[in-house]
């Protein structure tokens, strides 16, 4: 950043505002004329020189390089001071008035912070490793904006002649700027810089200043100590540069009268390519107000510079809504009022140094704020609004003695507090990583102390808090009780009244772990109180760093389970006490970052609900703390633990509910619960245990009587009990009284009861009085019987009597009870088992169930014969059945029939059945058949159709024939006993003729045929007589004429009559049986009207007319129906428009054609329709009816009007004839023999006369053909009139391009014989306007410079040769006239193809005289576009540089190893751009390395750190070599600097008086070395304040300093405390002594003593800025430690300002001090 040098210790005395009114330009003429060159001004200074700085520069000792960047500062600093002491205006960048008395007290400080103090023999190595860092700050570019060429001019002018000499090898530090500022924000930056992610190095302490513009009051006072360091910025450093030069040198070498009335020389000479228009820098202008008219603010800027002036104030400065650099520092602003600042929300960096600012509060928050520097103001605290993206806050040099307050910085990194009385505070770098967090990288200018972060680890995460609520650190193991008394302190007067707070706390917090809130209080002893105290929660989620906590939504309880998004981040819990219904002020705990959980759940809490009583269901609940794992279902279980036994399963019992059972009681019940994720992971089981499980209170439900209420029988009461164990309940049964109702008690202490004769026709009621096993009684509940019914019969003494065998006979005899043996019923059964074993086992073997008496059937064979008996009373109720069985089984007889027997009517038709009686066992298949004998001795004819039947009926066949029936038995283990035939009683005899039945079958409606449906019987059937009749609705019958058949047609006179037959049955030998008349149908109805036949008259020939002839019934004919169609040949139907007749068409013709008639009847209703299709019509004769010509005219078709008739047209004959004369009658028809002046000229249908027939005759002839190819008579027809010509017409007008700026028009004509047609050009503008153009009348046209970007059209106009003339006709119009497109032949690049080398294109215009021309007269411009190749080989594409669109290129640094092409396009005044030309280079090649503008930075004083920066150029830069070496003024010899090969260099008392002269040899990254370049500094000068106490001591001549002296000196870098011994160094002009001091028990004694004369000398160690050693000779040296470098410097001058007279350079000259 431009002038981002760190400078301490800068305040104004407010004193020195009077003397601060005087005008730049006085100040710049007194100082000439005050201040030689070579001398010094010496203010009066007494008082004893300061020592208290140690403590700034305590370091770690891995970054001592950083040591050194803070002591050059800060001798940079003190040397500014003292430089412009005698001036009594400051010069533009601050100064001090004249011989103002300086007082610097010393401050006591531990030997302990000079540990780890050693100084690295390179002090640059920190700054590469973070250089690339810095290039990816936020810093913008524009830092190194410069000034107009005016200034630098302006600044030239007024330097003088030996200021000029020196400043040439500064000054170009601007063309430096002018080429890198725009690639990089700065290059090679002289920072000693962390590795930090993006902000330059906590180095960086507060904003640079070139002098101090505080008097140093009598007061005394911390000698400002901070460190100031150059940012590299390339502005910064040639400010630096310009303002040191202005400052010291010009003062000191001023020799001209120019130099003296200079005003404007001391400015920084800054260029960058940023312009003016966002970038403004009034450094030094003493400017008093932001809102002063010639400040010139304006809301675009973006870099703002106004450091070293007179601001108070911040009004104003809201107009810079862009600013991203703000640099306010060393102005007059005391920081009360930074609300203006509210504006500039795009701040990046704010620079306030060196003010007098005493607090921040009102600092609002910026939200892009990075970077802020406070340094040397008057703050106590940081205390400020939250800055979100704030990395680097330094804050040296300030009166910070608290964190109280400390803000909320998320983002910073660098954190620098030097020189601040908190640095007392022990710890204080562990109280900083807790304030700030885990972001913070650098504390005070170094890395972290790894103690210092271990030790912050173990504070609780809310000491934080209490730190900027202003608790002190104390020990980590005290910290969580000294913080709870911390704010116990704050809240207790908050608390609510009578009660205290015991514990507040928060578990240490797991993912998807409950984590709970601890929160206690107890009551005050000293307070009574009454209420209950209520507490609210809300817990509340932040980040790393205890702030900006955020609610979370619905978490306002005890515990709160942690989510996976809180991982890492910290828990806070506001606890708000509520006391009767009044809510306390909050108090909060905070909680320690959320850790992962492990994945492995455990459960919280477990217990059961429910209440244990026995029938209850009791529930398990467990909370589960998941710790990161998916939720899933755990495994849960129920165990039974009996009293003084071991839990045991509960078999079935998992699932959460468990119902209590009798089997519970008394027992205690185990839910036990493991926890499973989805992902198996199986947590430890948990299990709740209950209390005993009590009995239910005894009761009892479903109370009913098992058993019949039945006299004699026993019926028993019973219920469910429910309630424990049951003890002795009560059972009590009462009678129902018949008169009362009332039921009396009969019976108790018994479920049972036996019915008696008492009860019958009563009911019994059973109550049933439920007691446990402990006594208690519980409701009673009663339940009452059906009314008792009465004992039923019943049998007794049963027995079987009869043989038991096949078919005999057996008897059941029984003693009935109750009831009488006839109304008794028996039902026989068998059974294979000799012993009754149930009804279920037996198979019933008689249907009736009545019968006593049983004969044994044949499938009761081998089984025993089991009765049983049911006793019945007369009037129907039955008893209990009683079972018999027989003593054995049943036996079995042979084969034979007992008898064999045919019954039935011998007649015809008649039915005979054969039944036979079978006995001797199980019957097989025995055989049956049926013959027919003529007469009763033969053997007979078998039936075969009857055989295996017993029943046969009798059929014609067997009418006087007698029949007979044959049974053979067979057993069915297949033998056969002997047949039997039984003969028919008489022969048979056929039947009485009879109809069994007569019906008519058919529809009755009209038309329909009738017919008899009858079934005869009685022999063969012979004529039988048939009658139909008529009866009409009244009843009146008649025959029907002629209707004597069996079948009947319904006409029209029976419409309306019921229609009735009858039969007279008729046998073969006309035996008759009666009259059979069958029942009536009807009333006859009309029927569908119909039509019966349909058939075409006519024939079937195309001309034709068809009609046809169709026959109706169906009722009395209405309007009847039809419709003609034509079928296609396709299928598809034609409806044609016809009546009665057709007249057939040339349509039809090869096509049939359908006639569909529907019959509809008078009343309307319509029949089914009945089509008639004709045969394929045929076609007529072919002929010619007519044939016209129209009027004809030329090119207009003639369409003779002809008709055909015939069937299909097929290609007839035409030929068109042309004639003079108009012919008529038979030369007409005889037209094809005529020729003289006839001739043919068409032979189609049309004919459209051309040209030649204008002023002729046209005639036609016409033969006629058939489409089958048959011909007819031919017609010829003639035109009336000769044929006309048409209107004269013109198409197709065009214009075409001959040649370049050469047209020809041309066109079609048509319209009779063309004549002199007219031609005409026309011009056409851009705006639409079409203009003649005069004089033009060919067909050609030369185009002039007049139609350049106009169109042209040609114009038509034709004219017949009878001088008619047609309308006017235009082409269309051209393309835009324009010269020839300007061409680019080739381009050509010049210069080479070497990075820095600048590629110009050239473009070569062809030769040719029109690109000449065109180029000369109509060129506009040329444009250029480079592009720049990615990708190798075939995948090479080039990609276009946004930002170069010029002929010329500058070859960078990345464009090395790829190719680089230009294209090139010209475009003419007519916006035409030509074809782009390329022009490709070969891969760019890296240049030679190179330093440009090489220069070195730093303030010029002893205690800086100087870098030396430079523009590199040559492919990448490598190991470039640099070398560090010093130059006397005014000689060429070069001393060189062992060990100093870094880009930093820092200074110390040895380089005093001379320049740094830096060489610097740039190295590609290949190894190609480049020409070595040198930069040198002016002389070095020593620190104000160093030099103040330099000359104060010289003054006084004898000195007294305080070291010491380690007398156990080994090569370990820190010497212990046990081995530094005190010493004292006392020098004067004459010599130095080293004396250790005496103690009680010895004497002081001088160690080491001499003069200054050589070989004395005193040496210093550049890796240890504490140490000196002074030699006096070769024997007398000691080696001498001292607290602070600035202690060091200051005796090292002393002794040599002493000693000046064995100096070869005068140390008062180098001193300034006068002689």
């Amino acid at each position: 950043m431009e002038d981002l040098l760190v400078e301490s210790g800068e305040t104004k005395d407010p004193h020195n505002s009077v003397i601060e009114k005087q005008s730049s330009a006085e100040s710049v003429k007194r100082t000439s004329k005050t201040i030689k060159p070579n001398a010094v001004v010496t203010p009066k200074i007494s008082g004893p020189t300061g020592s208290a700085r140690k403590r700034m520069e305590v370091k770690n000792s891995s970054d001592s390089s950083t040591t050194g960047v803070k002591s050059a500062a800060t001798k940079s600093s003190l040397s500014r001071n003292s430089t412009l002491a005698p001036v009594t205006k400051r010069n533009s960048t601050g100064g001090l008035p004249e011989k103002q008395p300086l007082s610097i007290t010393k401050q006591k400080t531990s030997v302990n912070s000079a540990s780890g103090e050693k100084t690295s023999p390179v002090a640059t190595e920190p700054l590469r490793r973070s250089l690339p860092e810095v290039r990816r700050s936020s810093f913008p570019s524009a830092a190194t904006k410069s000034l107009s060429r005016s200034s630098i001019s302006e600044t030239r002018k007024a330097v003088s002649s030996v200021y000029v000499t020196r400043t040439s090898r500064t000054l170009p530090t601007s063309d430096l700027n002018r080429q890198d500022s725009g690639k990089k924000s700065f290059v090679k930056p002289s920072l000693s810089l962390s590795s930090s992610k993006r902000v330059p190095s906590t180095s960086l302490d507060s904003t640079a200043s070139s002098t101090t513009r505080k008097v140093v009051p009598k007061v005394s006072s911390p000698s400002p100590r901070s460190p100031s360091v150059s940012s590299g910025s390339k502005g910064g450093s040639l400010s630096s540069l310009v303002k040191r030069s202005s400052g010291l040198s010009g003062h000191r070498k001023v020799a001209t009268p120019e130099s003296r009335d200079s005003r404007l020389v001391i400015l920084p000479q800054v260029e960058i390519k940023a312009g003016d228009d966002v970038r403004l820098d009034l450094r030094g202008h003493r400017i008093r107000s932001l809102n002063s008219s010639a400040l010139n603010l304006s809301p675009n800027l973006e870099f703002v510079y106004l450091r070293d002036n007179l601001l108070s104030t911040l009004e104003g400065v809201e107009i810079l809504k862009r600013v991203k650099v703000l640099d306010l520092s060393f102005n007059d602003y005391k920081g009360h009022g930074f609300e203006p600042l509210e504006n500039c929300e795009a701040l990046q960096q704010l620079y306030l140094a060196g003010n007098q600012i005493t607090s921040l509060v009102s600092l609002p928050e910026l939200p892009n704020l990075e970077f802020l520097s406070v340094a040397q103001n008057k703050l106590k605290s940081l205390s400020m609004a939250s800055q979100p993206r704030l990395q680097v806050l330094a804050a040296s040099k300030n009166r910070i003695s608290t964190l109280k307050g400390f803000p909320h910085l998320p983002a910073l990194e660098h954190l620098r507090v030097e020189e601040n009385p908190i640095l007392t505070m022990p710890h204080l770098e562990a109280a900083s990583i807790l304030l700030v967090g885990p972001t913070l990288k650098k504390f005070n200018d170094r890395d972290l102390s790894r103690e210092e972060l271990a030790y912050a680890k173990r504070f609780p995460s809310h000491a934080t808090l209490c730190i900027r609520d202003g608790w002190e650190l104390s020990r980590p193991d005290h910290a969580l009780d000294s913080t709870f008394r911390f704010l116990f302190e704050q809240w207790k007067d908050q608390f609510p009244p009578g009660y205290l707070l015991k514990e507040l706390s928060i578990d240490q917090p797991f993912e998807e772990d409950a984590c709970c809130c601890h929160f206690s209080f107890i009551t005050d002893q000293t307070v009574s109180t009454d209420s209950d105290l209520v507490l609210k929660y809300q817990w509340y989620i932040g980040e790393r760093t205890p702030a900006n906590f955020i609610a979370i939504p619905d978490a306002t309880g005890e515990v709160y389970w942690p989510k996976h998004d809180d991982i890492n981040r910290i828990l806070k819990v506001e606890c708000t006490p509520i006391l009767d219904g009044t809510e306390c002020p909050t108090i909060f705990a905070i909680s320690s970052p959320v850790s992962p959980g492990t994945g492995c759940p455990k459960v919280l809490k477990i217990d059961i609900r429910g209440e244990l009583i026995e029938g209850n269901t009791i529930k398990g609940y467990a909370e589960v703390a998941w710790c990161g794992g998916t939720p899933g279902k755990g495994v849960a279980s129920w165990l039974r633990r009996k009293w003084n036994s071991s839990p045991v399963v509960i078999v079935g019992a998992d699932d959460e509910e468990y119902p209590l059972t009798l089997d519970d009681i008394d027992s205690c019940l185990v839910f036990m619960y493991t926890p499973v994720t989805e992902e198996g992971a199986k947590g430890e089981p948990q299990y709740a245990i209950t209390d005993y499980v009590k009995p239910a209170p005894p009761s009892i439900n479903d109370v009913h009587i098992i058993g019949d209420a039945v006299e004699g029988n026993t019926i028993k009461g019973v219920g469910k009990y429910f309630g424990g164990r049951e003890g002795p309940s009560k059972f009590e049964w009462l009678r129902e009284d018949m008169i009362s109702g009332d039921f009396v008690f009969v019976s108790t202490g018994t479920t049972q009861y036996t019915l008696i004769k008492e009860d019958v026709g009563r009911r019994l009621a059973f109550v049933y009085i439920p007691i446990n096993f402990e006594g208690h009684k519980g409701k009673s509940v009663s339940i009452v019987s059906q009314i008792v019914k009465p004992a039923p019969p019943k049998v007794t003494n049963m027995k079987i009597i009869g043989d038991l065998r096949e078919g005999s006979k057996v008897t059941v005899t029984g003693n009935v009870a109750g009831g009488t043996e006839g109304s008794s019923r028996v039902q026989w059964f068998k059974t294979s088992s000799s012993a009754f074993e149930g009804e279920s086992g037996l198979e019933a073997v008689s249907t009736s169930k009545i019968a006593k008496a049983f004969r044994i059937p044949l499938g009761a064979v081998g089984y025993f014969i089991v009765a049983k008996y049911t006793p019945m009373t007369p009037d129907g109720e039955s008893g209990e059945p009683a079972y018999v069985i027989s003593e054995r089984e049943v036996e079995t007889l042979p084969p034979s029939l007992n008898f064999l027997s045919i019954t039935g009517d011998y007649s015809e038709g008649g039915i005979l059945t054969a039944s036979y009686g079978y006995i001797g066992g199980h019957e097989g298949k025995s055989t049956y058949n049926w013959y027919l004998h003529e007469v009763e001795t033969d053997p007979g004819t078998l039936i075969p159709e009857v055989s295996g039947l017993l029943q046969y009926r009798i059929t014609k066949d067997a009418i006087g024939k007698f029949i007979s029936f044959k049974c053979t038995p067979i057993r069915d283990d297949g033998i056969v006993g002997a047949p039997k035939t039984c003969m028919g009683q008489e022969r048979v005899h056929p039947g009485s003729p009879i109809l069994l039945r007569l019906q008519i079958v058919g529809t009755f409606v009209e038309g329909s045929l009738l017919t008899v449906d009858k079934k005869y019987w009685g022999g063969e059937e012979g004529d039988s007589v048939f009658r139909w009749f008529r009866t009409s609705s009244d009843g009146n019958q008649s025959d029907i004429k002629d209707a004597t058949t069996s079948s009947y047609t319904l006409s029209v006179d029976d419409i309306g009559f019921f229609i009735s037959v009858s039969c007279e049955p008729v046998r073969s030998d006309w035996a008759r049986g009666p009259t059979v008349l069958s029942e009536q149908i009807g009333p006859i109805i009309p029927g569908p009207p119909t039509c019966n036949s349909l058939e075409f008259h006519g024939s079937f020939v195309e001309g034709e007319h068809l009609s046809f002839i169709a026959s109706y019934s169906g009722g009395e004919k209405g309007d009847c129906v039809y419709e003609w169609f034509r079928l296609k040949s396709n299928g598809i139907k034609d409806k044609l428009n016809a009546g009665e007749f057709y007249e057939l068409r040339i349509e039809d013709v090869g096509r049939r054609v359908e006639l569909i008639f529907m019959p509809v009847r008078k009343d309307g209703i319509k029949g089914v329709a009945k089509s008639v299709m004709s045969s394929v019509v045929a076609p007529a004769e072919p002929m010619g009816v007519e044939l016209v010509i129209p009027d004809c005219c030329e090119d207009k078709m003639v369409v003779p009007q002809k008709t055909y008739f015939g069937g299909q047209e097929g290609d007839g004959q035409y030929i068109w004839y042309r004639t003079k004369n108009k012919l008529n009658g038979p030369a007409l028809i005889d037209i094809s023999d005529t020729c003289e002046d006839i001739s043919i000229c068409g032979k189609t249908l049309t004919y459209t006369p051309s040209l030649e027939d204008v002023g002729a005759y046209l005639a036609l002839y016409w033969l006629p053909t058939r489409a089958d190819g048959k011909c007819g008579k031919p017609l010829v027809s003639i035109c009336n009139c000769s044929v006309t010509p048409a209107l004269p017409v013109v198409s197709n007008v065009h214009i075409k391009e001959l040649s370049s700026g050469t047209y020809f028009g041309g066109g079609e004509y048509f319209g009779g014989y063309e004549g002199p047609s007219l031609f005409s050009w026309y011009r056409e503008t851009n705006e639409g306007t079409i203009i003649l153009i005069n004089g033009v009348n060919s067909r050609t046209y030369q185009v002039t410079a007049s139609d350049y970007n106009c169109r042209l059209l040609f114009g038509y106009t034709p004219v017949r040769s009878d001088s008619v003339a047609g309308e006017l006709r235009l082409s269309e119009a051209t393309d835009i006239i324009l010269p020839e497109l300007p061409k680019i032949e080739m381009i050509v690049l010049t210069g080479k193809a070497v990075e820095g080398d600048v590629l110009t294109a050239v473009e070569v215009i062809p030769t040719s005289e029109v690109q000449q021309h065109v180029w000369g007269k109509y060129k506009k411009d040329v444009r250029y576009q480079w592009f720049c190749s990615s990708g190798t080989g075939s995948d090479t594409s080039f990609e276009p540089l946004p930002s170069h669109h010029s002929c010329s290129y500058k070859v960078r640094l990345e464009d090395i190893g790829r190719c680089l092409r230009c294209e090139c396009i010209v475009t003419d005044v007519f916006g035409r751009s030509s074809e782009p030309a390329y022009a490709e280079t070969t891969p760019i090649l890296p240049g030679t390395p190179r330093i440009d503008k090489l220069e070195i930075e730093g303030r010029g004083f002893h205690t800086n750190l100087y870098a030396v920066r430079g523009v590199y150029s040559g492919g990448k830069e490598g190991k470039s070599r640099i070398q560090w070496l010093r130059s006397m003024v005014g000689s060429p010899d070069l001393i060189s600097t062992p060990g100093e090969t870094g880009r930093m260099y820092e200074a110390n008392v040895d380089d005093v008086g001379y320049r740094l002269v830096a060489l610097y040899t740039p190295v590609r990254e290949d190894g190609v070395e480049g020409q070595p370049v040198s930069a040198s500094t002016d002389p070095i000068a020593v620190e104000p304040d160093i030099l103040k106490e330099v000359k104060q001591k010289l003054d006084l001549g004898s000195v007294k300093f305080e070291a010491l002296f380690d007398k156990d000196r080994s090569l370990k870098k820190v010497p212990g405390l046990g081995s530094l011994e005190r010493r004292i160094l006392e020098v004067n002009r004459k010599r130095i002594k080293v004396v250790k001091p005496g103690s009680k028990t010895s004497f002081p004694t001088t160690e080491i003593r001499g003069t200054y004369a050589p070989p004395f000398h005193v040496e210093l160690f550049r890796n240890d800025q504490h140490r000196i050693m002074i030699v006096v000779d070769s024997e007398n040296e000691v080696d001498l430690l001292v607290q602070t470098r600035h202690l060091r410097d200051v005796i090292v001058l002393v002794i040599r300002g002493l000693a000046q007279r064995f100096n070869s350079t005068s140390l008062n000259s180098l001193l300034k001090i006068e002689t």
